[in-house]
């Protein structure tokens, strides 16, 4: 079982991370924010190419999760990543289906298949 869902897109990087937005939206969640990593890096001197976390959630959901194992709240919101890295973009997020793996003991039934399905929508969307 793979941790992350990872793609390639012909897009350019702001064009990417617009079609993420708009694919996350369609999908009735919200994007709370969106981290630029390589403004933030360099900031502090640091060089790299264009990179862009988009995190983005479902109260339910969260919620339900949250009720479950609070420890849960360490893996969401959900995030995209969105970056550059040789010249060509990618778009990328964790596979929900891994949570189980993390809370064994939690019962998350088929909401992380659910979730990763959803995660999965995005990113090919947005390719």
């Amino acid at each position: 079982m793979e941790f992350d869902y990872t793609t390639t897109t012909a897009k350019n990087f702001d064009e990417a991370v617009q079609a993420v937005q708009d694919e996350v939206a369609k999908a009735g969640m919200r994007v709370l924010y969106i981290h630029d990593v390589q403004k933030t890096l360099g900031e502090k001197g640091f060089q790299r190419e264009p990179f862009k976390i988009i995190e983005f959630c479902n109260a339910r959901f969260a919620y339900e999760f949250l009720n479950i194992d609070i420890k849960i709240g360490l893996c969401i919101p959900c995030k995209v990543n969105v970056y550059v890295k040789e010249g060509q973009t990618y778009i990328s997020g964790m596979r929900p289906i891994v949570l189980p793996q993390f809370f064994p003991h939690a019962d998350l039934g088929e909401r992380p298949k659910e979730i990763d399905h959803t995660i999965r929508h995005i990113i090919n969307n947005a390719k």
